[in-house]
């Protein structure tokens, strides 16, 4: 069981970390970490109720032996599970992105249209954030002389004409750490 606790805890980890569970991201450590809790948990409560049930099917196993069939048995269905969720959590993870890079699109545009000279020099270079995955964003344009943003909100589900609106000159960093 040892030797499969270890390898499904790193493939666990690398599927945590190239199909998050949740959110947009996880870093390496992090599935690493998330998964050695989930296997230990399932293998200390699991395998030997598992391991009481196949010997029930076959007495001519031993306890020990019984209960690392269990605990692989476990380990791997916990990779299954990582994967399956990680595989049908992925197309909101690109359905968010495509939305940002929307967000960014239609920011840029409006804008490249209506804002001072001193940020559309820099509308290449843009800050966003998102108040609401997949459908509010707010996207920052700094100034020439880096001193100020101007910064509009977007609502993809709306229509362009009317998707974007000015939100003020504070950053997105600023935004972020809210009043206090």
């Amino acid at each position: 069981m040892w030797p499969a606790f270890a390898a499904f805890t790193v493939l666990d980890a690398v599927v945590g970390h190239l199909l998050p569970p949740s959110g947009e991201t996880q870093r390496l450590i992090g599935a690493l970490v998330a998964a050695i809790v989930v296997n230990v948990l399932v293998v200390v409560l699991l395998s030997w109720p598992l391991g009481a049930l196949l010997r029930r099917v076959r007495r001519d196993l031993p306890v020990v032996v019984a209960r690392d069939y269990a605990g692989t048995a476990l380990v791997a269905g916990v990779a299954a599970v990582m994967l399956a969720v990680g595989i049908i959590h992925h197309g909101t993870v690109v359905a968010h992105r495509q939305a940002m890079q929307d967000a960014i699109t239609r920011a840029q545009a409006w804008i490249g249209d209506r804002a001072p000279a001193e940020f559309r020099r820099n509308l290449s270079y843009v800050s966003t954030v998102a108040i609401e995955p997949g459908a509010i964003y707010r996207t920052c344009v700094i100034s020439v002389d880096h001193r100020r943003t101007y910064c509009v909100i977007v609502r993809t589900w709306l229509p362009f004409q009317s998707s974007v609106s000015f939100a003020g000159y504070e950053s997105n960093d600023v935004f972020a750490q809210g009043t206090g």
